[in-house]
């Protein structure tokens, strides 16, 4: 079906934004997104019109709310305001949304994530869904539940590239096959509540439960701090980022400056 999008909407821009690990280039003007048990492939064939591979009912329920298309974002980026630095992040990453990912995923994803490198995260995650999780076809997997991964031996879990996080993992785990409605009653909580409960978790400290309550819990307030963020921050803001001037959309700031900084300093 074809999906028109008068909003910012930029492929490549979301897929580079480091917020998601299995949305990826197939081919030009094409991508490939594994998620909620599915696999979307999705092309650009003109200005603001896009092919997706999907029935019309899969793209009002899942890929419409995945791409989070009642978010006006080309509202939020003129909010950026006159900080030329700033404007000149919106304007290049001009096309970002923050997608609606799957909660539990991504927890397990951003404990994966740490100090590793994005392509050697998604290398992680594609393993552990290839051991763990359900097959969708012959080259995709769903993403594991918490049942699914305490299935499998810690030392196969290990062959996924874990490291020390496999701990943390299967602690997760744990936590959520007892509590299947853990994930969605930490939804109900503020901002302020959602992030320390999050930080309960074995191995989370600031950075992956504010990259989980933005990318997973949809909390557009939280600004992660990467390695790429506070080089920004230390160059840009050495007097401090000021927080009230963007919110409630300090993490779409955040996503700016993430993708404009890192494409023009790698």
């Amino acid at each position: 079906m074809e999906l028109k999008v008068k909003d910012d909407f930029d492929l490549e821009v979301i897929a580079e934004s480091g917020q998601c690990f299995r949305f990826n280039k197939a081919e030009n003007n094409t991508y490939r997104i594994v998620a909620f048990g599915r696999v979307l492939t999705i092309e650009k064939i003109k200005e603001n019109t896009f092919k997706l591979d999907c029935s019309k009912d899969d793209c009002k329920k899942i890929w419409y709310p995945y791409f989070d298309m009642d978010t006006d974002y080309s509202a939020i980026r003129k909010k950026v305001g006159d900080n030329t630095f700033l404007k000149e992040c919106a304007d290049y990453s001009k096309g970002m949304r923050i997608l609606r990912q799957d909660k539990w995923e991504m927890i397990i994803s951003f404990i994966i994530s740490q100090r590793k490198s994005i392509p050697a995260i998604k290398t992680s995650i594609e393993r552990l869904s290839k051991i763990c999780g359900d097959k969708i076809d012959d080259e995709n997997h769903a993403f594991p539940t918490p049942i699914q991964i305490l299935s499998v031996s810690p030392e196969k879990l290990a062959s996924c590239g874990l490291g020390y996080r496999l701990d943390y993992i299967i602690k997760a785990a744990e936590m959520f096959y007892e509590n299947p409605l853990l994930v969605e009653e930490m939804d109900k909580l503020d901002d302020e509540k959602l992030f320390e409960e999050l930080k309960k978790l074995q191995g989370v400290g600031d950075k992956v439960a504010s990259c989980v309550a933005l990318f997973g819990y949809h909390r557009l307030n939280f600004f992660p701090k990467d390695v790429w963020i506070n080089r920004a921050l230390c160059e840009h803001f050495p007097d401090g980022y000021d927080m009230s001037l963007y919110a409630p959309y300090n993490g779409v700031v955040q996503q700016y400056i993430f993708f404009a900084y890192r494409s023009k300093n790698k």
